[in-house]
């Protein structure tokens, strides 16, 4: 057999997808700096206590890895509902209603698979999560986008009327939203549910005649991203209490915040069993591996310890609006482990400053503003001396 000369390879065309070209991949800027506050990570490491659950776990799921893993993961479905259930202060959950996967990412991926596609739409307001047209360009499903208020609230009139207009098959709402850490009320995502009830796109066949009529519109499915949703203050529900109603629902959620788990690459969802079961459909097969399932199982044995970081980042947070606000800066009012600050005329000499002195934040959102994740009270305490020496030079 013989190789390729290299100038033949240099010559090869690859058969990229056309809306493929010139594409980067996503991804935040990773610098070696003594204080990282770009990406929302949870600042405070697994305690001795909880290094040793997970390491005892992963031992005895390494025993059995020349085996496939549990390809339903019904025990890690199991404790995830059980964890919600007390979390939020709802009732009903158990296994069938939990999915989960590497990361909230990979859950997105699969919604966008089962119900996304050639032909269908997925609808969002910016200022949003940068990664949510990625999620429909990966699944050849058009992507929409409305607006936000200046206030970065979501006006319900307006929402509810570009998804009748558009008819999307998905609908992504972070609450809280990424980068403004502005929260959903529930009265606005319950309007939304009611109009999306018959939203959904006009492709979809209705061959269950027994169960509803075949004139009836299929819906949209509205999915309530709440990566963040631990951190909110405590006059903020969750949209899970709303899930019993609404079979259109998925309430997403992941262990990369809150239980400072990001490295573990574990999200999840709540939803209707049908839904769940679309997703089943698309999964890779064994898509959850023996260890990640050993490891958030670990974690979720030491749900109390953890909770006890979030009440003290939220702590942190509000301190800091505060104090960005007796700057004579702007700082949206924030329920998850980031604040948005400004305005700045020139955002990115304010982000170059805040490096210059080690001090790593992330430019994001509407142009002259930037995101600032909330850190142990050391890290946040350099990034006001950083700030404080940049805008005073």
């Amino acid at each position: 057999m013989t190789s390729t000369p290299v100038d033949a390879q240099a010559d090869t065309r690859l058969p990229l997808r056309p809306e493929l070209a010139g594409e980067e991949p996503y991804g935040a800027p990773q610098l070696d700096v003594p204080v990282l506050l770009n990406v929302n990570e949870n600042p405070y490491p697994p305690s001795e206590a909880v290094v040793a659950s997970i390491a005892n776990a992963v031992a005895e799921a390494a025993r059995g890895l020349n085996r496939y893993p549990d390809r339903e993961f019904r025990e890690l479905r199991t404790a995830l509902a059980g964890y919600l259930e007390r979390e939020a202060q709802v009732t009903g959950l158990d296994a069938d209603h939990l999915w989960a996967a590497n990361g909230s990412n990979e859950v997105m991926l699969h919604l966008l698979q089962a119900f996304g596609g050639p032909g269908r739409t997925a609808l969002s307001f910016a200022p949003t999560y940068s990664m949510y047209p990625e999620y429909a360009r990966d699944t050849n499903t058009t992507w929409v986008t409305g607006r936000r208020e200046e206030d970065f609230t979501l006006d319900a009139d307006r929402a509810c009327e570009l998804i009748a207009r558009e008819r999307p098959a998905v609908v992504l709402l972070p609450s809280p939203n990424n980068p403004t850490g502005t929260a959903l009320p529930l009265e606005t995502v319950q309007r939304i549910l009611d109009v999306a009830r018959t939203s959904g796109p006009i492709d979809v066949a209705n061959d269950d005649a027994e169960s509803t009529s075949a004139a009836t519109p299929p819906a949209s499915v509205v999915v309530i991203d709440e990566a963040y949703a631990e951190f909110r203050r405590e006059a903020t529900p969750s949209a899970l209490t709303l899930l019993a109603d609404n079979p259109h629902l998925a309430v997403t959620r992941t262990m990369s915040k809150a239980f400072g788990m990001a490295g573990a690459r574990v999200g999840y969802l709540a939803a209707a069993p049908a839904l769940v079961d679309a997703l089943r459909v698309v999964r890779l097969p064994y898509h959850l591996s023996a260890v990640t399932q050993a490891v958030a199982l670990a974690a979720l044995g030491h749900t109390d310890e953890l909770m006890a970081q979030v009440a003290s980042l939220r702590e942190e947070r509000d301190g800091l609006v505060t104090w960005l606000l007796s700057q004579g800066l702007d700082a949206v009012p924030s329920d998850a482990n980031f604040v948005l600050f400004g305005r700045f005329t020139d955002r990115n000499a304010v982000w170059e400053g805040l490096l210059e002195r080690g001090v790593l934040v992330r430019q994001t959102g509407p142009d002259g503003w930037l995101r600032v994740s909330v850190g142990t009270p050391e890290e946040t305490a350099a990034f006001k001396a950083a700030l404080v020496e940049v805008l005073g030079a």
